[in-house]
C-alpha cells in the first residue's frame, strides 16, 4: 500500500533525524514502524493511535525538520481518514502552537493541515473546534509579521474554509445544492443584444420552488447551522468596524469580511431563502451594514473609503436587490433609492461608474427587471422604481449635451462600443486625472447607460416574445385583426413597462443616434429601436409606435439643410408623421447612419406589415423620398459595412447601398400600398413620376427577357432615344441611365460569353458566327453611335460617352462585331471642341489599349492606331496629347510581340527572307502577308495573319509627324517614345525593318530637328496672360531656357541626338552590317560638327555624346571597325584645329566634353590604337593644351585655379599612357608633357657673407670648407602657368612610375632635372607650391626605384655606365643644389603661418629621410664619386650650427638647428654598424660617412671650448649646446663596422691591438681623444659628465679598465 510505504519513509527519516538529540522520538519512530508494519489498511491506522502519537511527538518538539516530517505525515493521515475524530482538539492544539512559531514553512504547512482538516472527515463540528481551527488562520492573518506569502495563504484558507462550512450548512440542512453566480461580472459580449441573449438564458429565480410549495421555510438549525450563522454574525459585525466575539478576535480586516459576506450572499441562496434566522440576519444586520456603507460621505468613522470596499458594497446591494428582493421589498426599495441617487450626486466618477454598471446590470437582465417591475412599480403602495432607474440614465445620457468636450465624449462612446464590438472592454482606473482619461471616464459612464437603456428596450420585446408563445398575444403574422384587450399577466407586464418607459427611453436613444457617427453604436441602438417598436406593434402600443417611426424615419434621409436646421427639426416624440420633403436639386448624401435606419425601417415594416395600420403613412411617406433620393442625380452614398441584418445578394454580383435600398424599397412598396389603400388615397401623379415608372417597367422587361432580347431592344430603346432629346434635363438623365442600363444588362447576359476563338492568330470566319449574335451586338452598340451622332445637346452626347466607358469597362471584353463603330465614334470625339467630350473619349480609349487590345480584331488594329493618333494631335487638351503618345507606346508593345511570331510563321512555311524583297533603303514599299494553311479538317478556312511590321511603321509615322508637332511637350514626349519603342524592341526588327527606320524615319526626324533648331526664331516668348495689376497684364514666368522658339527646338534636337545615342549603344553591330550604313554614319558625323560649330552647348554636348556613346560601348568588345574610330578622332581633331573661330564658354564645354570623351574612348579601345593614332591622340591633347594656355593667360591670376579644359587634361592624363604593343610612345608621351613645365637657366655665383672658415689648425684638425650655391633664375619659356605645372608634376611622376623600365631610364635624367629646376624656384617664391610638389615628385620618384631595385626589379636592365653616371649625377646635382642652398636656412618664408612652416620643415626632412634612410643605404649602383658628394652634402648641411658665429647663431630660427642636426644625425646613422643588411655600397658609404663625421665632431668639440672662451661667463647658445650634447651621446652610442675602421688615421699598432681583442667596433674614440680630453674643464656640467662617460670607454677598449695597483 502506497500510504504505508509512504509513511515508514517519513519514519526512518524522522528516526534519522531525531538520532543525537531527540532520542525519544527516534525511539516511538522505531517502534512506530514495528507497529506499522503490522497494520494494512487506514481504517487500522485510526484504530491505533500509537502511529498519530510519535509525529504528535515529533511536532511538539518544536524542531523545524521534525515539525515538517511531522505535519506532512499528519496530513497524509487525515486525507486519507486515518484519524479519530477524538484526536481533533489534540491535533489543533498543536496546529496552534506551531503557527506561532517564526518559521514560515512551517506556518504554511500548518494552514495546508487547516485546509485538510476542514475539508475531511474531521471537518470541526463543535463550537470549540470551529473556533480553534478558524482562529489559528485569523492569527496568522493578523500577526504583523507574517511574510505576504503566509498572509496571503492564510487569507486564502479562511475563505476556503468559510465556503466549506457554508456547504456543511447546506447539507446538514438539506438545502437545495446548486448555486446562482451573478451574470453581470461575467464577460460581457460585444454587443447588449448579445449579453442579453446569455442573461435571459439564466435559470429562474428560486422563489419559484417557494412559492410552488416544494420548499418550506424553518426556523430551526441544525448544530452546524448555528456554527454557520454565527460565523455569519461575526464577519457581518467584522465588517462593520467591530470585533468578532464568537472568533474571539479583536480586528478583522473590513474588506475581507464584507468580501466574504459577497461571496456566501451570491453562492448560498437557499440558506437565506428556506432559514428564517439567516433571513433576519441578511435582514437586520447586513442589510443595515449596506445601508450605512452606502452612505454619501466619504469617510466612515474617520476611515477612508477606499474604491474597492465602496465596490464591494455595491456588489453585496447588487446581490440582494437581485436575488433577495422579493423577500426584502422595503430594504431594497431603500437600496434602489439610494443608488439612482447616487447617479446624480457629486460624487466621484469612478463612484458613479460603479453605481452605473450594477444599475446596467438590472437592466440587462430580463427576469431581475422583471421582478423589479412587478413588485415595486406594478405594485401600488410602493415607489416605481424601475421606472426611477431609466430616468437616471436618461439623465446621464442627456447630460452629454451640457458638457464641454460633448464631442470627445461622443466620440469615446462611440469608440467603445466599436472595441466592445471587437470583444475589448473598457476597464476604470480610479486614479485617472489626465484630461484624456477624464473625458474617457465620462464616455463610460454614458456608455453604460446607454447600454441600460438598451437593456431596458429588450428586456421589454423578450418579454414581449415570451408572451406571444405563451399564448397571451397573438402574432403579428396573423392576418385579422387582434383583440385589444389583454388579460395575460406577462402581457400586461409588457403594456405596463411600455408605458411607463418608452417616452423616457426615446428622448435618450434619439439623442444619442443623432449625435453619434460610429457604426456600431449605431447599429447597437437601431436594434434597440427595431426591437422596441415591433414590441409596440405586437402590443398594439400606438401612441409609442408611432413615435418611435416618425423618430427612425428622420434618421433615414438627411439634407444638407438638416444640419442647420437639425435642432429646430427635432420631433416630439408623441409626434405622429415626420414630414420629408427633398428637392431635386438639393445634394443629398446617404450616410451609413441613414443606410442602417433604412434597413432597420424595412425590417419593422416587414415584421409589423400586418398590425402597422394607419401608421403606413410614415413609412409611405419615407419611402417616397426615399424613392426621389436614389434616382437624384446629385445623390450619392458613402459605403458602409455592417453586422446588422443584410440581404441575400448574389454571389457574382456587388451592389452598392443604392443597388440594395431600391430593391428593397420595390419590394416594400407592393406590401404598402395593398395595407393603405383602404386607409387613405395618395397625391396626384407628376409627369416625372410616371415617366419614371414607364422606364422602370421597361428595363425590368428587357431584364426579364434577354433571351429574346433582340424583337424589343429597337423598340425599347427608341423610346429611350426619343426621350433623351426631351427638353427637360431630368428626363434625359432618367434615359441615358435607363440605356447605361439596358445595354449592359444585355452585353452582361450569358449569351455574350468570351469567345475563346477571337485571339489574334486564330481562324476567325465572320460569317460562321451566329447571325443572331452578331446583329444583337451590332444593334445594341449602335444606339450609341445614333444617340451620339444625332443629338446636339453637350449633356447627352458626354452622356453617351460615360456610357460607352461603362460598357467597355465592364463588358469589353465580350465585344467583337461593333468595334468598328465605336473606333469611329471615338475618332469623331477627338476632333470636338468640348474639352468633356475630348476627355471621355480619351477615357475609353485607354480602356481599349489598356485591357481591349487581346480581343480587338485583326483588321481594327490599324483603325485604332489612327485614333489614338487623332488624339495625340487634338490641340483641347494637352494632357491627353502626351497620353496618347504614351498608349502609342502600349500599343507598339502589342504589335512587337507579333514580329517574333511572325518570324517563326515564316521560317514554317518556307519564306523568303525579307531583304530579298527590299530592293530600296527607304522602304517605302511593304507587303502584305497572305498565307494559306491547310488544316487536316475537312473544312479549310484562311488565315489572316497580320502584318504587324505595317502596324509598327504605322506607329512610327504617327510618332514622326508628332515629332515637328508645335507643341514643345508633344514632340519631345513623341521622340522620347519612338526610340524608347525602338530600343525596347530593336532586337526583333529585321535588317529590311531597320534600313527603314533608319532612311525614312531616323535620320529624317534629325534632319529636321536640326533644321527647326537652326532656323526657329530667337524672339523671347511671354508667358501664358494670368491676371493683371495697376493696368498691366501680369505673364507667367517662363524659364530661361525655355523662352525662345530656339531653345525649345534645341531640347527637341538634343531628345533626338539623345535617342540616336541609345540605339547605337544596343545595336551599332547590327547598324553596322546594313546597306549603305557608313553613308548615314558620316551624315551624322556631318551634324555632328555642325550642331558643334553653331549649336547651342546643349547640342553640341549631346552630338559628342552621341558620337562617344556608339564608339565607346562596343569598342571594349572588339566589335567595332577601326575606321569608325577614326572618324570620330578626325572629328575631335577638327574641332581643334578650327579653335581660332571657336571661342566663348560653349567652346570650353565642348573641349572639356571631348577630352574627358577622348580619355574614355582611348581607355576602352587602346588595343586598338596603333602609332599613328597614338599621336594623333597626342597631337589633340597638345592642341588643347596650347589653345588654352593662349585663352587663358590671366585666367590663374583672376580665378585662382586651373583653367577648366587645363583641369580634364589633367584629369584624363593619368589613363594615357600606352598599351605593351606601343611602348616607344612612352618617350614621346613624357617629353611632351615635360615641355609644360617651367625651364630656368642656372648660374652658380657665391652667396655675400659666405666664405670659407676654417679653424687655426691643419685640415686634420677639421678644416671645413661650405660652399654655398646661390641660382640665379632666369625664365627661358613659359608654355603653362605654375598652378598646371604643380598639378602636372605628380601625374608626370605617376605615369614614369608606370614606364616600362628602359623607357624610364632613357627619360630619367630629363625628369630630374626638370624637376630639380622646379625645386630651385623656392629662392624667389618661398610661399608657392610649385617646389613642393617638384621636392615631392622628386623624393617619391627616387625612393620608390631604389626600392624597386632593391627586391630584384629592373636589375636586369642592361644600362651602360655612361648613363648610369648621368643619372647619378643629375640626382647628386639636385641634392646639393636643393639641400644646400635652399633647405635649412632663415629664409622670407619666417612670415609664413606656423602650419606652412611646419609643413616645409616636414618635406625637408622626408628628403633627408629618402637620401640617408634609402639611397645611401640601399644597394645602388651609383659611383663612388656621386656617393662621396652625396654624403659632402650631408656633411655641408650638418655644418650649419657650428659654422656660424656665436653671435649669428643666436639669431638662428630654430627649424635652421634642426634641419641641421637632422643632417648630423644621418651621418652617424651612415656610418654606424646597424643590423641592417650589409653590401659593398654600404660598406662604401660607411667608410665616406665615418671620414666626414669624424672631422665634423672634432671641428664642433673644438669650436665649443673656443666660443665658451670667448663668452666667457654668458651662457652658450641653446642650438650649440644641444649640438655639442647630441654629439656626445650619439659617439657613446655608435659602433662601427670592423671593415670602417679600417680608414681612421689610427697608428698600426693601436690597429693591430684592437683588431686581436675584436674591440674596434669603437675605434673611433680614439680618434677624438684629444679634443676629448680638452673638454673635461668644460664648465657645463652635461657636457662634462658625457665626456668622462666616453673617456671611459677609450680606457674599455684599450683594455685600462682591469689595470689596478693590486695588480
Amino acid at each position: 500500500m502506497a500510504l504505508m510505504a509512504a509513511l515508514e519513509a517519513d519514519l526512518r527519516a524522522l528516526s534519522a533525524e531525531a538520532r543525537r538529540r531527540y532520542p525519544s522520538v527516534k525511539d516511538g519512530a522505531e517502534h512506530a514502524i514495528l507497529k506499522l508494519r503490522s497494520l494494512s489498511s487506514a481504517s487500522e491506522l485510526s484504530s491505533n493511535d500509537d502511529i498519530l502519537r510519535i509525529f504528535l511527538m515529533a511536532c511538539e518538539v518544536r524542531n523545524v525538520k521534525l515539525s515538517v516530517i511531522g505535519l506532512s505525515c499528519l496530513q497524509k493521515l487525515i486525507s486519507h481518514d486515518a484519524v479519530e475524530p477524538s484526536s481533533l482538539k489534540e491535533i489543533l492544539s498543536t496546529l496552534k502552537d506551531h503557527a506561532e512559531m517564526a518559521e514560515e514553512n512551517i506556518q504554511l504547512k500548518t494552514l495546508q493541515t487547516i485546509l485538510i482538516i476542514f475539508q475531511s472527515r474531521l471537518h470541526p463540528e463543535t463550537e470549540d473546534n470551529m473556533v480553534l481551527g478558524l482562529g489559528i488562520c485569523l492569527r496568522l492573518l493578523d500577526n504583523n509579521r507574517s511574510s505576504p506569502s503566509v498572509y496571503n495563504t492564510a487569507a486564502a484558507t479562511f475563505r476556503q474554509a468559510v465556503a466549506l462550512i457554508f456547504d456543511q450548512v447546506v447539507s446538514s440542512e438539506s438545502l437545495p445544492t446548486r448555486k446562482f453566480s451573478s451574470s453581470s461580472y461575467a464577460a460581457r459580449s460585444g454587443s447588449v443584444s448579445g449579453e442579453f441573449s446569455q442573461n435571459i438564458s439564466n435559470s429562474e429565480p428560486l422563489e419559484k420552488d417557494i412559492l410552488c410549495g416544494s420548499l418550506a421555510t424553518r426556523e430551526t438549525l441544525s448544530e452546524t447551522g448555528k456554527l454557520g450563522l454565527r460565523l455569519l454574525e461575526d464577519l457581518t459585525a467584522s465588517a462593520a468596524g467591530g470585533s468578532a466575539a464568537w472568533l474571539h478576535v479583536a480586528f478583522l480586516p473590513r474588506t475581507f469580511a464584507l468580501e466574504l459576506i459577497e461571496f456566501v450572499l451570491s453562492n448560498y441562496i437557499s440558506v437565506f431563502k428556506i432559514l428564517i434566522p439567516y433571513e433576519q440576519v441578511l435582514r437586520h444586520q447586513i442589510c443595515s451594514l449596506l445601508m450605512t456603507s452606502l452612505r454619501t460621505s466619504s469617510e466612515l468613522e474617520g476611515e477612508t473609503v477606499e474604491p474597492y470596499f465602496r465596490r464591494l458594497v455595491l456588489r453585496s446591494v447588487a446581490h440582494v436587490i437581485r436575488l433577495y428582493s422579493s423577500s426584502l421589498i422595503t430594504e431594497c426599495e431603500v437600496f434602489l433609492s439610494m443608488l439612482v441617487k447616487a447617479t446624480f450626486l457629486d460624487l466621484p466618477l469612478w463612484h458613479r461608474i460603479l453605481v452605473l454598471e450594477i444599475l446596467r446590470g438590472f437592466c440587462v437582465e430580463a427576469r431581475t427587471l422583471q421582478i423589479l417591475f412587478q413588485n415595486f412599480d406594478m405594485h401600488p403602495k410602493n415607489t416605481n422604481v424601475v421606472e426611477g432607474i431609466v430616468k437616471a440614465l436618461a439623465r446621464v445620457v442627456s447630460s452629454v449635451q451640457f458638457q464641454e468636450t460633448s464631442e470627445e465624449s461622443l466620440a469615446a462612446v462611440a469608440g467603445m462600443f466599436s472595441s466592445k464590438a471587437k470583444g475589448i472592454e473598457w476597464i476604470l482606473d480610479n486614479d485617472a486625472s489626465s484630461a484624456a482619461v477624464l473625458v474617457a471616464s465620462e464616455a463610460h459612464a454614458i456608455t453604460l447607460a446607454i447600454e441600460g437603456l438598451l437593456g431596458v428596450v429588450f428586456t421589454v420585446a423578450t418579454l414581449t416574445d415570451e408572451a406571444v408563445d405563451l399564448g397571451e398575444l397573438e402574432s403579428p403574422r396573423c392576418e385579422h385583426r387582434p383583440s385589444t384587450e389583454y388579460t395575460g399577466k406577462t402581457a400586461l407586464l409588457c403594456i405596463s413597462m411600455v408605458d411607463s418607459l418608452w417616452l423616457t427611453i426615446l428622448d435618450s436613444l434619439s439623442l444619442i443616434l443623432s449625435r453619434s457617427h460610429g457604426e456600431a453604436i449605431v447599429l447597437e441602438i437601431l436594434k434597440g429601436y427595431q426591437a422596441f417598436t415591433q414590441a409596440c406593434g405586437v402590443l398594439h402600443a400606438v401612441e409609442p409606435l408611432n413615435s418611435f417611426l416618425a423618430s427612425l424615419c428622420r434618421f433615414t434621409i438627411l439634407l444638407p439643410s438638416d444640419v442647420e436646421r437639425k435642432s429646430s427639426l427635432m420631433l416630439s416624440p408623441g409626434s405622429k408623421r415626420s414630414e420629408v420633403q427633398l428637392d431635386q436639386k438639393d445634394n443629398i448624401v446617404l450616410t451609413p447612419k441613414n443606410v442602417q435606419a433604412l434597413r432597420t425601417l424595412f425590417n419593422i415594416a416587414h415584421r409589423l406589415q400586418n398590425v402597422l395600420g394607419p401608421s403606413w403613412v410614415l413609412v409611405l411617406e419615407t419611402l417616397s423620398a426615399l424613392d426621389r433620393a436614389i434616382h437624384s442625380p446629385h445623390a450619392t452614398t458613402q459605403e458602409v459595412t455592417t453586422t446588422g441584418p443584410k440581404l441575400t445578394r448574389e454571389p457574382s454580383r456587388q451592389f452598392s447601398d443604392f443597388s440594395i435600398l431600391s430593391s428593397l424599397n420595390s419590394q416594400l412598396s407592393l406590401q404598402c400600398m395593398a395595407e393603405t389603400s383602404g386607409s387613405f388615397s395618395s397625391a396626384s401623379s407628376q409627369k416625372v413620376g410616371s415617366i419614371r415608372f414607364s422606364v422602370d417597367r421597361m428595363i425590368s422587361i428587357l431584364v426579364n427577357n434577354l433571351h429574346r432580347v433582340e424583337p424589343l431592344w429597337e423598340e425599347v430603346v427608341g423610346h429611350f432615344l426619343e426621350l433623351a432629346e426631351h427638353s427637360n434635363q431630368n428626363l434625359r438623365d432618367m434615359a441615358l441611365d435607363a440605356l447605361d442600363r439596358s445595354i449592359c444588362a444585355v452585353l452582361g447576359s450569358e449569351q455574350f460569353g468570351a469567345d475563346p476563338t477571337k485571339s489574334r492568330d486564330s481562324t476567325l470566319d465572320v460569317e460562321s458566327k451566329p447571325t443572331e449574335l452578331r446583329s444583337i451586338e451590332c444593334a445594341v452598340l449602335s444606339s450609341l453611335r445614333v444617340l451620339y451622332f444625332s443629338t446636339e445637346k453637350a449633356d447627352v452626347r458626354i452622356g453617351s460617352l460615360k456610357i460607352l466607358l461603362h460598357v467597355l469597362e465592364r463588358c469589353g471584353e465580350k465585344l467583337y462585331y461593333s468595334w468598328p463603330g465605336i473606333l469611329e465614334m471615338l475618332r469623331s470625339v477627338a476632333d470636338a471642341s468640348e474639352k468633356d467630350l475630348v476627355t471621355l473619349g480619351f477615357q475609353s480609349l485607354r480602356v481599349i489599349m489598356s485591357d481591349g487590345l487581346p480581343t480587338l480584331p485583326g483588321d481594327c488594329l490599324h483603325v485604332c492606331i489612327d485614333v489614338t493618333g487623332a488624339y495625340c494631335n487634338q490641340k483641347t487638351e494637352l494632357n491627353i496629347s502626351l497620353t496618347a503618345i504614351g498608349l502609342l507606346w502600349t500599343m507598339s508593345d502589342f504589335v512587337a510581340k507579333g514580329l517574333r511570331h511572325e518570324s517563326v510563321v515564316e521560317k514554317e512555311l518556307g519564306l523568303k527572307n525579307a531583304e530579298s524583297t527590299s530592293k530600296q533603303p527607304n522602304g517605302e514599299e511593304e507587303e502584305e502577308h497572305m498565307v494559306n494553311l491547310s488544316e487536316k479538317t475537312e473544312n479549310e478556312s484562311s488565315l489572316e495573319v497580320v502584318n504587324h511590321e505595317k502596324l509598327m511603321f504605322l506607329a512610327f509615322s504617327l510618332l514622326q509627324k508628332l515629332g515637328a508637332d508645335e507643341r514643345p511637350e508633344v514632340r519631345n514626349s513623341a521622340v522620347r517614345t519612338f526610340f524608347q519603342i525602338l530600343g525596347s524592341h530593336g532586337n526583333k526588327l529585321s535588317k529590311r525593318m531597320w534600313e527603314n527606320c533608319l532612311w525614312n524615319y531616323i535620320f529624317p526626324m534629325l534632319d529636321r530637328a536640326s533644321h527647326k533648331a537652326a532656323t526657329s526664331s530667337k524672339d523671347e516668348w511671354q508667358g501664358k496672360e494670368i491676371g493683371t495689376r495697376g493696368g498691366k497684364a501680369v505673364h507667367m514666368l517662363i524659364h530661361h531656357s525655355r523662352n525662345t522658339a530656339q531653345k525649345q527646338w534645341d531640347e527637341t534636337f538634343v531628345l533626338v541626338l539623345g535617342g540616336i545615342a541609345r540605339i547605337f549603344r544596343s545595336f551599332f553591330p547590327l547598324l553596322i552590317g546594313l546597306r549603305n550604313f557608313w553613308s548615314g554614319w558620316e551624315s551624322l558625323l556631318d551634324f555632328v560638327k555642325n550642331s558643334i560649330f553653331n549649336g547651342s552647348k546643349e547640342v553640341a554636348l549631346a552630338a559628342i555624346n552621341c558620337l562617344q556613346t556608339a564608339v565607346v560601348s562596343h569598342s571594349v568588345k572588339g566589335n567595332l571597325p577601326v575606321r569608325y574610330l577614326n572618324s570620330v578622332m578626325d572629328v575631335y581633331e577638327l574641332v581643334f584645329q578650327k579653335s581660332s573661330s571657336y571661342s566663348g564658354d560653349t567652346a570650353t564645354n565642348v573641349k572639356q566634353e571631348i577630352l574627358h570623351g577622348l580619355g574614355e574612348l582611348y581607355v576602352q579601345s587602346k588595343k586598338m590604337f596603333d602609332d599613328k593614332m597614338y599621336m594623333q591622340l597626342l597631337a589633340i591633347v597638345d592642341l588643347a593644351i596650347k589653345q588654352a594656355m593662349i585663352d587663358s593667360e590671366n585666367f590663374e591670376t583672376e580665378f585662382g585655379h586651373v583653367p577648366p579644359v587645363l583641369r580634364m587634361v589633367l584629369e584624363i592624363l593619368p589613363s594615357l599612357g600606352p598599351p605593351e604593343h606601343l611602348s616607344s610612345m612612352w618617350l614621346i608621351l613624357l617629353r611632351e608633357f615635360l615641355h609644360y613645365l617651367p625651364r630656368f637657366d642656372f648660374v652658380a655665383s657665391n652667396e655675400e657673407g659666405e666664405a670659407e672658415q676654417s679653424s687655426t689648425g691643419e685640415h686634420a684638425n677639421g678644416v671645413v670648407t661650405e660652399k654655398k650655391t646661390a641660382i640665379r633664375e632666369t625664365p627661358t619659356s613659359r608654355i603653362g602657368g605654375t598652378m598646371f605645372a604643380e598639378k602636372l608634376i605628380p601625374a608626370l611622376v605617376e605615369l614614369l612610375l608606370q614606364a616600362p623600365a628602359v623607357e624610364k631610364y632613357i627619360l630619367f635624367p630629363e625628369i630630374i632635372q626638370t624637376l630639380g629646376r622646379c625645386m630651385t624656384s623656392r629662392r624667389d617664391n618661398p610661399d608657392g607650391s610649385l617646389w613642393k610638389v617638384a621636392a615631392e615628385g622628386f623624393n617619391r620618384m627616387l625612393v620608390e626605384d631604389v626600392k624597386r631595385c632593391a627586391v630584384g626589379g629592373d636589375m636586369d636592365l642592361k644600362l651602360s655606365k655612361t648613363a648610369r653616371t648621368r643619372i647619378w649625377k643629375e640626382v647628386g646635382d639636385v641634392y646639393e643644389i636643393f639641400l644646400v642652398g635652399y633647405c635649412g636656412r632663415a629664409l622670407s618664408s619666417n612670415s609664413l603661418p606656423a602650419a606652412a612652416l611646419k609643413a616645409n620643415e616636414t618635406l625637408e626632412m622626408a628628403l633627408l629621410n629618402g637620401l640617408g634612410d634609402v639611397i645611401l643605404k640601399s644597394n645602388v649602383d651609383a659611383p663612388r664619386e656621386v656617393l662621396e658628394r652625396l654624403v659632402s652634402t650631408l656633411d655641408r648641411c650638418a655644418s650649419r650650427t657650428c659654422s656660424l658665429p656665436i653671435e649669428t647663431v643666436e639669431l638662428m630660427p630654430p627649424h635652421c638647428s634642426r634641419f641641421s642636426l637632422t643632417c648630423l644625425q644621418k651621418l652617424f646613422s651612415l656610418s654606424s654598424d646597424e643590423t641592417e643588411k650589409w653590401h659593398a655600397t654600404r660598406l662604401e658609404v660607411s667608410k665616406i660617412s665615418i671620414m666626414l663625421l669624424m672631422e665634423r665632431c672634432e671641428y664642433i668639440l673644438r669650436r665649443f671650448l673656443i666660443d665658451k672662451n670667448n663668452l666667457g661667463n654668458r651662457p652658450i647658445p641653446t642650438a650649440r649646446l644641444e649640438e655639442i650634447v647630441y654629439v656626445l651621446q650619439e659617439l657613446d652610442r655608435l659602433t662601427i663596422h670592423p671593415d670602417t675602421t679600417s680608414v681612421l688615421p689610427l697608428k698600426p699598432f693601436l690597429r693591430t691591438i684592437l683588431r686581436e681583442d675584436n674591440r674596434d667596433k669603437r675605434s673611433h674614440l680614439l680618434v677624438l681623444f684629444p679634443a676629448l680630453c680638452e673638454l673635461v674643464v668644460s664648465r657645463e656640467t652635461e657636457v662634462r659628465e658625457l665626456v668622462q662617460v666616453l673617456l671611459r670607454g677609450i680606457a674599455t677598449e684599450l683594455g685600462l679598465e682591469k689595470v689596478s695597483f693590486t695588480q
